[in-house]
């Protein structure tokens, strides 16, 4: 680490990815985005780049154009926030229902809302026969912090390491 700089490691969100897989559920990752938060509770994406239509990260586009509001999100709940934009074959729901719930006891959140067959999630409509599901961003603490004026350099998922060697952030 460069003397006067400290690193901050997050959690991607790939990692739901993973989990899925490892239980047998093909997961298709469309989009990176910017989603609203009204009242707590999500409500619609504003922003959205289609990861195949993209070489770079999108959650790092809006880190470096400032359109987030993630701080303001957590202290108020109501802001701007970095997520991402899944789908999963209906068949697969409940087993993706019960992977989730496993990781949520492993104190690894990240899945904001699955949505129901073929219905839109969050104003993003869902194909015939699939499930959409919004996952937070790994960035967002990366993106609390640029809101904050803190410098930083990113280096999304540049790197792979043991949960177990992560310290949460309220204990910094």
């Amino acid at each position: 680490m460069p003397q006067g700089k400290i690193g901050l490691a997050t959690v991607c969100s790939v990692i739901i990815n993973g989990a899925l897989l490892k239980a047998g559920i093909p997961m298709d990752s469309k989009f990176g985005g910017i989603l609203q938060i009204k009242n707590h509770k999500p409500l619609r994406f504003v922003e959205l780049i289609e990861y195949s239509g993209s070489s770079l990260d999108p959650s790092e586009i809006y880190i470096t154009s400032k359109m987030t509001s993630v701080g303001q999100a957590a202290r108020k709940g109501e802001g701007r926030i970095l997520a991402n934009f899944r789908e999963i074959p209906a068949t697969c729901q409940p087993i993706a229902e019960k992977v989730v719930a496993s990781l949520k006891e492993a104190h690894l959140g990240g899945v904001l809302m699955m949505g129901e067959v073929s219905k839109s999630v969050c104003e993003v409509p869902v194909e015939l026969n699939k499930v959409g599901m919004i996952l937070t961003g790994g960035l967002n603490p990366v993106a609390a912090a640029v809101e904050s004026g803190i410098e930083v350099e990113n280096r999304a998922m540049s790197t792979i390491m043991e949960y177990k060697d992560l310290i949460k952030f309220w204990y910094l």
